[in-house]
Parts: structure tokens; C-alpha cells; sequence
């Protein structure tokens, strides 16, 4: 008898039949799992691509490192915090046998497999900078190394040194990029992060003018006499001057200080306003705010008077317009006198790169005015002015906006191209999650929440406490957190951004 052989005596299947029963099962089983996929929040969204970086993490008193994946790359065992100059680089800067009272202490470098690197230096540290607001930053690409007792700038693209160690001490220039100071002697010097000497070790202070390093350096000699170096090593003012003011403004014109004297000169040392007022802020466009008696005003360099000195703040804007206070309110006028804002905002800041004006009001929201003086967005909250992808993100009413630079209204989906999740609000004022599609993936059950972040996670708020879902919209981190100290709410797998931005780390401590 022969396997699988059919008897005459059977009755014949019925391949309809058999298909129907079969698709049935399929629509049964297709319905189950939608059902199931409604009441888990679970979707076919796909996971957002995230690039690879490296944050701090503070846990149980003690610092490690994690990845922008959550991933642990360095296990919290460091009572310090440890540096990382530049999060797409896995060079980790650990500091240990900390002595408070001497002040010594030890450093060393870890990459992500948490192996020593550049162990031949007796130090490795990273180069701290500050801002104009005095905000802490980090030199990317650059450390700095001690060899027998000598500093010298190590480059962590190819772990060779572009400045020897040869120097009694080596810091960054404040505010400024690529360009360190040089300490040999008790004499200062300039160098950049190529290891192109600006400045020999022979000066008594080193300045930038500005914040930019193409626009010079005030150098101090030994006579306490100042003058003004170019990045390329050309002398633009002689060292005759008492003072040099750092100041933003034109390249054509410095406001120095001969004896008691404070003047106004050009490259090619024509005097302007010499001893004619107490202070002078800037020189913009030929004009200079001056300051008598803690009023200000603006003058043309050749002594007329372009804006009344009645104002207790100016400062400038664009063009012909200057940010103006009286009475602690704040308002635009120009160089004819027009009033072009009414003096009637809390503070008023413009925006260079984006091209307007943020107004604040009282209540702390904003208005946002463009450059012919119009107002496009009234009694906004501006959470974010984002210049490199050239959009601005706004609350009003409870709903978070979207606009370009010309204030034309964009989608979420518009702006954040990158994204697999996108913040949705119903009509209860309740938030929640749609894909691409415009395909609920999060039910609306959170009283707020956040877009997802450029690691994949969104945060949400229910019943005043904050958690995380991920790029598919499952829940990463349970609402758990209050956290009502954060200016900013951001997570990263089970870690939740830090209070202090400045050092910009994730914990999972509650805040």
C-alpha cells in the first residue's frame, strides 16, 4: 500500500471550499491582531536611523557614558564627570584621585571599549571655552596633553601632536575657535589648532577683538601699550594705545583709549569723537552709540547726532536700526529717528541669521516682527529658533507650530523629514502619536509631550509625571519622572536629560 493514496471509496475535496475556510482564518487573524495592535499603541512604523553619539550619564552619585542608543559605552564607576569634547568621537576624558585640598588630580582618556588611549602623556584634558553669555563649551578634534611636565595640543583624528610640548601652560582663547593661548616664561603667545604660530611668546596679554579670530587679536607689550595683530600676522594698529575695547562692529573703525581719552580711530590712525563722551559701545555702518551721564545715543564718527541721548540701553540691530530702552521697556528706532517698534516690550532681541525681531511681552510670550517691521506671529512661546535647518517652533494655545524664516506655516512632517512619529493634539486637548500616514500609533491619552528627538524618543506627560516612547511609539520609559525643574524634557532609552544645560548629561535620577 502506498503512502498517501486516496481510496475510490472517499469523497473528493472541495478546493473552493477549503480556500474560503482559509481566507476566513486570515481575516479572523488580521482583525485579532488589529484589535490588539489599537489597545498596545503598537504599529508598523518603522525605527528612526539615529547617528552615533556619546553623552555623559550621572547615576547613584557616579558618571559614566552612554551611546545615542542607550546603550551603556562606560559603566557610572567616575565620581567626576566625565568630558566629552566631541560626542561623534568616542574619546571619553576620566578624572580621578581628585585632591581638594592641593588641588591635584589625575586624567586620563578612555575610547568606547574603555581602553586607555594616549596613555604616553602624563595628562590628557580637554580645552574648556566660554561664550559671550558665558556658556561652557568644549574644543572639538583638539586636547590638551602633558609631556614631562609641558603642555601641547594633540589632534583626535589621527592622535598626532600639532603643537609640541613645549609650553609652561595652553588654554583656548575665550569665545573664540581653533585659537589657543601660549604661556612660556610668563609670556603669552597665539597658536592655531594646526599648529600655525599667530603669536610668539612674548606679549603680556592676548585678547580677540571679537568673537571671530579673522578679525584680530589686542596683544599687550611689555610697556603696557596695545595694538591690533591680523590672524595673518599683520599689524593694524601700532602699540600706542592705554586701552583697546573688544567690541563687535565694523572692521574699519576701533574704539581705543590714548591717556584719558577715548576716541574712535580707522587703520590708517584718523582720530573720531576724541574725549567727546564718557563711553563709546560699538561702530556699526559709520555710526557709534555713545554713552554721557548713563544716557545713550548715536553718533555719526564725525560728531552728528543721529539718535537723541535719551535712552537708558541702545543697542544695534541691523542696517539702521538700533534696539532702544527707556523706562525698562524696550522698543526699534532708526537713524532718522522713526519709531519703528513701540517702546513697550520687556526685551527685544534680534535675530541676525533668520532676519527678525523677538519681542517679549510681559506675559512672557513673544511677538515675532520681520525686518519691514511687521508683526507675523503675535503672543507666541518660542521653544525653538533652529538657524542651520532654517525654521522656527512656537506654542500657542497648546499646540506646538512650525514656520520658515519667511513665516509661511510648515507641517511637522515638513520640517522634521527625519522623523518616524509625529506629535498630534485631539480635540480634548489630549496628545498623542501619528505615523507619515497621518495613522494613530500612539493613542491620544497624554496631557503634553514633545516631537521625537534626533535619538528616536518622544517625551509624554500623564498625570503630571514624564516619560519616553520610542520611534515605533512603544513605551520606552514609563511616566515616572516629574521633573519639574528641567527647562528642557529629553530622553534617551531609560536616561532623561539633566537640569544643568550647560553640561548637557542624562540621568535616570529623578530630578
Amino acid at each position: 500500500m502506498s503512502r498517501g493514496k486516496r481510496y475510490d471509496g472517499e469523497p473528493k475535496l472541495n478546493l473552493k471550499k477549503v480556500f474560503a475556510v482559509i481566507i476566513a482564518f486570515a481575516v479572523i487573524i488580521m482583525f485579532i491582531i488589529g484589535i490588539n495592535k489599537l489597545f498596545t499603541g503598537e504599529s508598523n512604523t518603522e525605527e528612526k536611523t539615529v547617528s552615533l553619539a556619546y553623552f555623559p550619564v550621572y547615576t547613584e552619585g557616579k558618571w559614566g557614558v552612554i551611546d545615542s542608543k542607550g546603550n551603556t559605552i562606560i559603566t557610572p564607576e567616575y565620581d567626576e564627570y566625565i568630558v566629552i569634547p566631541d560626542n561623534t568621537q568616542p574619546v571619553f576624558i576620566c578624572t580621578y584621585d581628585v585632591n581638594y585640598e592641593d588641588g591635584t588630580y589625575k586624567t586620563k582618556a578612555l575610547n568606547e571599549k574603555n581602553e586607555q588611549i594616549y596613555s604616553e602623556y602624563e595628562q590628557v584634558e580637554a580645552l574648556e571655552n566660554y561664550d559671550e553669555s558665558n556658556n561652557l563649551w568644549y574644543t572639538k578634534n583638539i586636547l590638551k596633553v602633558v609631556k614631562d611636565g609641558k603642555y601641547g595640543l594633540l589632534n583626535t583624528s589621527n592622535g598626532a601632536l600639532v603643537v609640541n610640548c613645549e609650553y609652561d601652560e595652553i588654554e583656548a582663547l575665550k569665545g573664540v575657535e581653533n585659537s589657543f593661548i601660549t604661556e612660556k616664561d610668563n609670556k603669552y603667545g597665539l597658536v592655531d589648532n594646526i599648529g600655525t604660530v599667530i603669536l610668539e611668546s612674548n606679549y603680556e596679554d592676548i585678547k580677540p577683538l571679537t568673537n571671530e579670530y579673522e578679525d584680530g587679536f589686542i596683544v599687550e607689550n611689555e610697556e603696557g601699550k596695545y595694538s591690533l595683530t591680523s590672524y595673518g600676522k599683520q599689524e593694524i594698529l601700532k602699540p600706542i594705545y592705554d586701552e583697546i575695547k573688544q567690541t563687535d562692529g565694523d572692521n574699519n573703525y576701533y574704539i581705543v583709549r590714548e591717556g584719558q581719552d577715548l576716541e574712535v580711530v580707522d587703520s590708517d590712525g584718523q582720530k573720531y569723537l576724541v574725549g567727546e563722551y564718557d563711553d563709546i559701545i560699538s561702530v556699526n555702518n559709520g555710526n557709534a552709540i555713545v554713552e554721557n551721564n548713563n544716557k545713550y545715543g548715536v553718533v555719526n564718527v564725525d560728531g552728528t547726532e543721529v539718535i537723541k541721548p535719551d535712552y537708558d540701553s541702545i543697542s544695534y540691530a541691523s542696517g539702521n536700526n538700533y534696539i532702544v530702552e527707556a523706562n525698562n521697556k524696550f522698543g526699534v528706532i532708526n537713524t532718522d529717528n522713526e519709531q519703528l517698534i513701540d517702546t513697550k516690550y520687556d526685551n527685544i532681541v534680534y535675530r541676525s541669521t533668520a532676519g527678525f525681531y523677538e519681542a517679549t511681552n510681559s506675559d512672557y510670550t513673544s511677538d515675532l516682527i520681520d525686518n519691514n517691521m511687521e508683526v507675523k506671529l503675535s503672543g507666541v512661546i518660542v521653544s525653538e529658533v533652529n538657524e542651520s535647518d532654517g525654521y522656527i517652533k512656537v506654542r500657542q494655545d497648546g499646540e506646538y507650530k512650525y514656520y520658515n524664516f519667511r513665516f509661511e506655516e510648515k507641517t511637522p512632517k515638513e520640517i522634521l523629514s527625519g522623523n518616524t512619529i509625529f506629535l498630534s493634539r485631539n480635540e480634548e486637548g489630549k496628545y498623542g502619536f501619528v505615523d507619515r500616514n497621518g495613522n494613530v500609533v500612539v493613542n491620544y491619552i497624554y496631557d503634553d509631550a514633545t516631537e521625537q528627538n534626533d535619538y528616536g524618543y518622544a517625551s509624554v506627560k500623564l498625570d503630571g509625571k514624564w516619560g519616553a516612547v520610542d520611534s515605533r511609539g512603544n513605551v520606552a520609559v514609563e511616566p515616572t519622572y516629574t521633573l519639574e525643574n528641567n527647562t528642557r524634557i529629553e530622553f534617551i532609552g531609560k536616561w532623561h536629560l539633566g537640569e544643568d544645560l550647560n553640561l548637557y548629561y542624562f540621568t535616570d535620577n529623578e530630578a
